[in-house]
């Protein structure tokens, strides 16, 4: 059992006995009311561990756990008081759906908690309601187009689909500096390795803001490397506008990808990272028909 303070906690609670319930065992622990302890559940930062199962969020508070169990509780006040932001459905397919997540909007939780996810989001606003999985992932600072699966063998098809890169994946973004001098033709591919992976990113200029200094370009990725259209674009001296961890030096909070930064007085408020994923397309895993879905 690990406890910090009241606005942090974390406990690892073995089951002994089999006449009490996980809110029960939660409420002795940590000192919370069963009602406080009820809500966090559905915040997502509850897990059981059970012999012979993968270790899985528990939501519900009426669950009678047994002998052996292992409830792992972790509660951060800062982090269950964030709200969520809405996502718009583009299209439900039934067995998978595309979405447009917002800007601040997490891809999936961690283990603090998952209800500020397009995941948790997808889960609670679909009707019919139906589990979510992720099968790729947006930064959180970027918008745009998410394929989110329904049954774990299209989230499996999908997951394929993407690592043998048979999904077109396209994003506008908006960079600083006049990229037209990089681009031969107003195209160009960028193909560095980040972390020791090949990673490819076919750029195409869109338009020149010159009032602003600035290029709105089409990005299509082969692979999709963390941070990808980030690193790729900043190592060329291009920075994507509105990126806090590989932006210029002149913005404020540049060097941080945290929502926490509090910014000097003096300081002006940082613009939304200026990336979006606007076009995907493939063959669909259950019909075999083309899709494509766009911004």
């Amino acid at each position: 059992m690990t406890q910090t303070d009241n606005q942090k906690q974390e406990f690892h609670i073995e089951i002994t006995t089999d006449d009490k319930t996980a809110v029960d065992y939660l409420a002795d622990a940590s000192g919370l009311s069963r009602q406080k302890i009820k809500a966090v559940m559905q915040q997502g930062c509850v897990w059981l561990e059970q012999k012979n199962q993968p270790v899985s969020r528990l939501r519900r508070a009426k669950k009678r756990v047994t002998i052996g169990n292992v409830l792992h509780f972790y509660y951060d006040e800062t982090i269950l008081q964030q709200s969520p932001q809405s996502a718009s459905l583009i299209s439900d397919e039934g067995d998978y759906s595309v979405w447009n997540k917002p800007s601040g909007m997490f891809s999936q939780g961690s283990k603090w908690g998952d209800h500020c996810t397009i995941q948790r989001w997808a889960e609670k606003t679909l009707v019919p309601e139906r589990v979510a999985f992720v099968v790729h992932r947006l930064d959180r600072a970027a918008n745009g187009l998410i394929i989110l699966a329904h049954k774990k063998k299209v989230a499996a098809q999908f997951g394929r689909m993407f690592e043998q890169r048979q999904i077109t994946k396209v994003y506008q973004v908006l960079v600083e500096g006049r990229f037209a001098d990089m681009a031969e033709n107003g195209s160009i591919t960028i193909d560095n390795e980040l972390d020791g992976k090949k990673s490819i990113s076919h750029v195409t200029v869109l338009s020149f803001d010159e009032n602003a200094n600035r290029t709105l370009l089409a990005v299509n990725i082969e692979t999709g490397r963390k941070h990808q259209i980030r690193k790729h674009l900043s190592g060329l001296g291009f920075p994507v506008v509105g990126d806090r961890l590989y932006g210029s030096a002149t913005n404020p909070a540049s060097k941080s990808d945290s929502d926490t930064d509090i910014l000097n007085s003096n300081d002006k408020e940082p613009e939304d990272l200026q990336l979006s994923a606007v076009r995907l397309s493939f063959i669909c895993p259950i019909s075999q028909a083309e899709k494509t879905f766009e911004l």
